[in-house]
């Protein structure tokens, strides 16, 4: 995707979520394109109720973002700085979070259901009441993570399932 197309979905988005989900919806073929917010920098973005399902926001900056009840499934999140980020409640069905760095991040009470958390950074992470089955943890730091109430039903963890 050009820079152009890039800029145009970053200043999209940053417009507020009204405007941002009003484009997402009436360019409905665009989508076949995803929004690339690909190195994004978003630090401390309020992204609450965003639709940014099928984007790539690889290598994004969203360190204190506010993602909560976003709509990031199947979402490109490799390598992207989420730490101290709020995603409670937010919908990441299969997001792809390898290597993500999600240290002191809320995800609770989120649908993690087939998401890819590899060689993610999950130190100090809240997990509670999040639906965890079937998420893929291979290689990832748990540290001091709270999965109280979680759904921990057949999670991945160093290529088994627990």
């Amino acid at each position: 995707m050009n820079l152009m197309a890039k800029q145009k979905h970053l200043d999209l988005l940053l417009s507020g979520n009204t405007i941002w989900n009003k484009w997402r919806r009436a360019y409905f073929d665009v989508q076949a394109l995803e929004p690339d917010l690909h190195g994004a920098d978003l630090y401390e973005a309020d992204l609450s109720g965003a639709d940014l399902h099928e984007a790539d926001l690889s290598g994004a900056n969203l360190q204190n973002a506010n993602l909560q009840e976003a709509d990031l499934q199947e979402t490109d999140l490799r390598g992207a700085d989420l730490r101290n980020a709020n995603l409670s409640g937010a919908n990441l069905f299969k997001v792809h979070l390898h290597s993500a760095d999600l240290r002191g991040a809320n995800l609770s009470h989120t649908y993690l259901k087939e998401a890819d958390l590899s060689k993610a950074d999950l130190r100090g992470v809240d997990l509670k009441g999040a639906n965890l089955s079937k998420a893929n943890f291979d290689g990832a730091n748990l540290s001091g993570v709270d999965l109280n109430d979680g759904n921990l039903n057949m999670i991945s963890a160093n290529g088994k399932k627990v």
